[in-house]
């Protein structure tokens, strides 16, 4: 009789357990605009400020850190390079060699669940500039992804994705495209957000429970009326 409640029990958990990774695993990406509802979403979150460099070229990929979080930058097709990038010789930013290459986070020695940043445009100076728009585009471990164009951005504009699953990727563009004054615009990168693992939300967490309450209550059901004597 040990064996028989033990096994139903076991059998309720694990059903539970795999009808919560079956909708962990049709969740989209979520963006948000607001850095404040993008914190609110996540977990423990580490910032790489960028403030370590300086107007010179940058071999990558090469490694870097968002707190504690370790990850990989790489620029490119065209040039493997990265250069810094300020307004005020003060705060630093992220650029590619190229105004038509991308900006790639990824290689997270911490599985992470968020990402995000501020992202806008400068110019061949490393100077912000007026740029029509901007792409970041988010890939999880699911083979998801999700592009987001942001219009018009400025150096605040936040933009952050997170998973229910993991996020393995991060990359940012301009493409071509040129200013005002006809230069090409190049994309740029500050406070690269790193967030160890999404909050799930309390519906997610009282959905499971339920399960789990209806599945011990079915298996317990089942064998009381396995108990009682043949009539």
């Amino acid at each position: 009789m040990v064996r028989k409640t033990y096994r139903a029990v076991t059998t309720a958990a694990a059903s539970a357990i795999l009808l919560f990774s079956a909708s962990a695993a049709h969740a989209a990406l979520t963006t948000y605009t607001s850095q404040s509802a993008y914190l609110s979403a996540v977990g423990t979150t580490g910032v790489d400020t960028f403030d370590d460099l300086w107007i010179e070229p940058y071999d990558t990929p090469f490694a870097r850190t968002a707190g504690d979080i370790g990850y990989v930058a790489t620029t490119g097709p065209g040039n493997p390079r990265a250069y810094g990038a300020s307004d005020d010789d003060i705060d630093w930013y992220l650029t590619p060699s190229r105004a038509s290459d991308s900006v790639t986070f990824s290689s997270f020695d911490t599985p992470v669940a968020g990402a995000g940043g501020y992202f806008w445009g400068s110019d061949g100076g490393g100077y912000s500039v007026f740029a029509p728009y901007i792409t970041v585009t988010a890939t999880d471990s699911t083979g998801a992804t999700l592009t987001y164009t942001i219009t018009d951005p400025v150096p605040s504009s936040f933009l952050g994705f997170v998973s229910d699953a993991q996020i393995v990727s991060l990359s940012v563009a301009t493409g071509v495209q040129t200013g005002v004054d006809g230069y090409p615009i190049w994309p740029t990168v500050n406070n690269l957000h790193l967030s160890v693992a999404a909050v799930p939300e309390p519906g997610t967490y009282a959905m499971l429970l339920a399960g789990l309450g209806m599945l011990g209550w079915t298996a317990r059901r089942r064998q009381r009326q396995g108990s009682q004597p043949a009539a």
